[in-house]
């Protein structure tokens, strides 16, 4: 658990806090976003469900002693593709908590290019789903195509819109609608979820207990910045709801005010 009580912050939109220092690569028209062939596939098997999928349910719930609430509302959808949004609290809880609440449905994870650009893992990741996003307009077409083609394949494909990772936050920060625009100008379903902080009788660490929400879906006859719009103020006026469920503050976050603190 992270040991940091206090985290004094200015900006919602762009402070980061997680404790991780990677250089990131470039991510332009050489990045090769979906490798073909059987020994690709064998591979992304192999470190997807065989190494990493049990790891991740002892994690997710031995550590982080989590829970999911309207899992059944995936059920419908588990051969569809579809895009979950999610709020970013846990540098290591989030990249598996959706692949335990979405199993045996495959995950994939729109991410900064931090997470490939690590020496071992960055190799991996894209393995267990990692999408990064493009850094140029010629690498911005792959990109669309390696999401396109997760949802047309049924994967579950995953977003924190609000970019930045704020553990333990237990609000929802504001974000832009801009990841939005793939579902709206596709009409792909739309689920949410939010970790909530609880507490456990006697013990210090709290539950996470996830809720589910959805499906949305965007409205095809708004013109599609309309679209992307509603769609994503549908979606964070439920995860704001679902945040007020949280009981316990482990991190208190205080803004600062100019060169002075305030609270």
């Amino acid at each position: 658990m992270d040991k940091r009580t206090v985290i004094y912050y200015q900006d919602e939109l762009n402070d980061e806090f997680s404790t991780a220092v990677i250089k990131p690569r470039r991510i332009d028209e050489s990045y090769v976003y979906d490798r073909s062939g059987p020994f690709r596939a064998f591979t992304r098997f192999f470190w997807y469900r065989i190494v990493a999928t049990p790891p991740a349910f002892l994690y997710v719930k031995l550590s982080l002693h989590q829970r999911t609430v309207g899992r059944e509302k995936l059920k419908p959808f588990r051969k569809t593709g579809i895009f979950i949004y999610g709020n970013h609290t846990q540098s290591i809880g989030d990249p598996l908590t959706p692949n335990v609440f979405c199993f045996p449905q495959r995950v994939s994870f729109i991410v900064h290019a931090n997470n490939v650009s690590m020496p071992v893992l960055g190799r991996i990741n894209p393995s267990l789903g990692a999408i990064p996003l493009p850094d140029t307009r010629e690498a911005h077409r792959n990109f669309v195509n390696c999401v396109n083609s997760r949802i047309e394949k049924g994967s579950a494909v995953v977003i924190y819109p609000e970019a930045h990772i704020w553990p333990y936050y237990t609000k929802i920060r504001p974000f832009s609608d801009a990841s939005f625009g793939y579902p709206a100008k596709s009409g792909t379903p739309v689920f949410c979820f939010v970790n909530t902080y609880q507490k456990r009788r006697g013990r210090k660490k709290p539950r996470t207990v996830t809720y589910i929400d959805g499906p949305f879906y965007p409205d095809m006859t708004l013109p599609v910045k309309q679209r992307r719009k509603a769609l994503r103020d549908a979606v964070y006026a439920q995860m704001c709801e679902r945040a007020k469920l949280s009981d316990t503050e482990v991190i208190k976050y205080i803004k600062r005010v100019g060169s002075a603190e305030s609270t």
